[in-house]
Parts: C-alpha cells; sequence; structure tokens
C-alpha cells in the first residue's frame, strides 16, 4: 500500500488548507484530498525539481461535499533524495499551500544469510606443530618395551660373547635360538 498524504480542505472556512509542511516517501504515493465543506477544486502543481523524478494524474481535481478524493503521484526510483514543492491551490487562487515533498532512495534490504548445516559443527582447528617432546615420545617405545628390547640386546650380546669363547656346536645353536628369539620379540613388539 503506498504512502499517503492527507490534506483536509474546507475544515474551519471555505477554501481553507490544512495539509503537513514536509512529507517524504521512497515510492508513489497518494495524496487524499479530504473535503470537511462545501464541493471544491484544488488545483496541484508539482514544481520542476519535484516534476523531474514524479508525476501526477492531472492537474486540477473536483472533490464533493464530505468526500475523500485520491490523486496518485507516481515516483520514479531514485539513488539520491531529491526535494522539491507540491503546490496546493484552492477557490482559484483564493488558498495556497506548498509541502516541501521528499523522495528518498528506497531502503537496502538486508541481504539473507545463507544457513546450513555446516555451521551447527565447530570449525576444525589446526593443531599446528606438535612440541618436540610429544614427537618424541610418540617414535620411542613405551617404557615396558623399551626395558624388554634392552634385555634382548643384553641376551644377543651375552650369547655372542659366550659362542666366541667357548668353541661348541651347541654353544653356537643356543647363541642362534636367542638371537631368533629376540628377533621375534622385537616383530611381536612392533605390531
Amino acid at each position: 500500500m503506498p504512502d499517503s498524504l492527507t490534506v483536509d480542505v474546507n475544515r474551519n472556512r471555505l477554501h481553507q488548507i490544512g495539509v503537513a509542511e514536509r512529507f517524504s516517501s521512497a515510492e508513489s504515493f497518494v495524496v487524499d484530498l479530504v473535503n470537511h465543506g462545501e464541493s471544491v477544486h484544488v488545483h496541484l502543481h508539482l514544481d520542476d525539481a519535484l516534476s523531474r523524478v514524479a508525476s501526477l494524474e492531472g492537474g486540477n481535481h473536483y472533490v464533493e461535499r464530505g468526500s475523500t478524493r485520491q490523486v496518485r503521484i507516481d515516483a520514479d526510483p531514485v539513488r539520491e533524495p531529491v526535494t522539491g514543492k507540491l503546490k496546493l491551490v484552492t477557490g482559484y487562487g483564493a488558498e495556497t499551500v506548498y509541502v516541501e515533498v521528499t523522495i528518498a532512495p528506497p531502503a537496502r534490504e538486508k541481504e539473507p544469510v545463507d544457513v546450513d548445516e555446516t555451521l551447527s559443527r565447530p570449525p576444525r582447528r589446526d593443531p599446528g606443530p606438535e612440541p618436540l617432546g610429544e614427537r618424541l615420545r610418540e617414535t620411542l617405545p613405551e617404557t615396558g618395551t623399551l626395558s624388554i628390547v634392552g634385555f634382548g640386546l643384553l641376551a644377543v650380546v651375552l650369547a655372542l660373547g659366550v659362542g666366541s669363547l667357548v668353541n661348541s656346536s651347541a654353544v653356537l645353536l643356543g647363541v642362534g635360538v636367542v638371537i631368533g628369539g629376540v628377533l621375534a620379540a622385537l616383530l611381536l613388539l612392533s605390531r
């Protein structure tokens, strides 16, 4: 529904015009000519500044006794506000009133924001580089594993030492069994 500018005519006396001093609209609007007395002609006129962006249907309007007549003023969309004067005349010049009219640019509507399910989840954060201690702890086996590996290496060294000192095939076979057992244990721990 377009904005409307109400003009009271003949309220207290013949040809009297009662209207606001200023009016603003961002679109086409209607002038409501409300006649409170005898039938009257009301002449409407847009000044040069206003007529560049607006136009009205006819200039002279007959308003019957006790009735209301609507006069549409079509306004073009503007990028910057345009202000001009709307001239209202009754009684063939007996009464003249000017209204300062501003045609403003339409209010910008906020663009809608698309919302989807990704906004319901917290964003993934890049953990960044791990501290050196954390990386070493991950690459080294646990303490229990380390002690088993140490004992296995000690057993291999002792078996090799005893095998080199005692020149016996039974001892060499025992050294091979120890080394094989340590390697099997290391394979099981690495899984």
